[in-house]
């Protein structure tokens, strides 16, 4: 079990920490708006998460299977999004970022993770090759449920620290812009490859 139990946390921190569409974001809410105001995205993206961790248990790969155009809807529209997150941090005022109205919301982040592509994905991945060894199959997926929520939560923590580590090269303009879009050319980059 405990072997288990640690190959299920490598691989949840492996398969959602790496840079995509949502740590990204994270990343460049932290450097744009700092960690605090960047808290209620993070608790929206960790409840669009969660929303994909209840989705990928409860058949959504089925419904792809049976319906492969569902699965590419899906795709484009939770692309979409993510492309429109990517410019609203690629347009931030790099003068004022302190404008309230201008950080991604906690409403945002959902939608973010709620429409992700690669949280869906992920979680079909673990679900079918890392759930833990319960004798009861509810208990199992409970389990591995709340273990990568925990584990994405610290890892999302960490890219949401990491911008914010980056906040003081944001009080010089032609930096903040810079990072500013080579965050947002990484999301339009992460979404191309989740989509192709």
């Amino acid at each position: 079990m405990f072997e288990s139990f640690i190959v299920l946390i490598t691989t949840t921190a492996l398969l959602l920490g790496s840079p995509g569409p949502a740590p990204l974001a994270l990343a460049a809410t932290g450097a744009t708006f700092g960690f605090k105001r960047g808290l209620p995205f993070l608790a929206g993206i960790l409840l669009g998460l969660s929303v994909a961790i209840i989705g990928a248990t409860a058949g959504l790969a089925t419904l792809f299977a049976q319906f492969p155009d569902v699965r590419m809807v899906c795709q484009l529209v939770g692309g979409g999004y993510i492309l429109f997150i990517a410019y609203k941090i690629a347009t931030a005022p790099v003068a004022n970022s302190q404008a309230s109205d201008t950080a991604p919301s906690f409403k945002d982040g959902f939608i973010l993770n709620l429409l992700n592509p690669k949280a869906y994905a992920a979680f079909l991945a673990i679900f079918s090759q890392f759930l833990l060894p319960f004798s009861n199959t509810v208990v199992g997926y409970v389990s591995t449920g709340i273990t990568c929520l925990v584990v994405a939560a610290i890892v999302d923590l960490i890219w949401l620290l990491f911008g914010g580590i980056l906040r003081p090269v944001f009080s010089k303009p032609v930096q903040a812009r810079a990072i500013r879009i080579v965050f947002a050319l990484s999301m339009v980059i992460a979404v191309l490859y989740a989509l192709l």
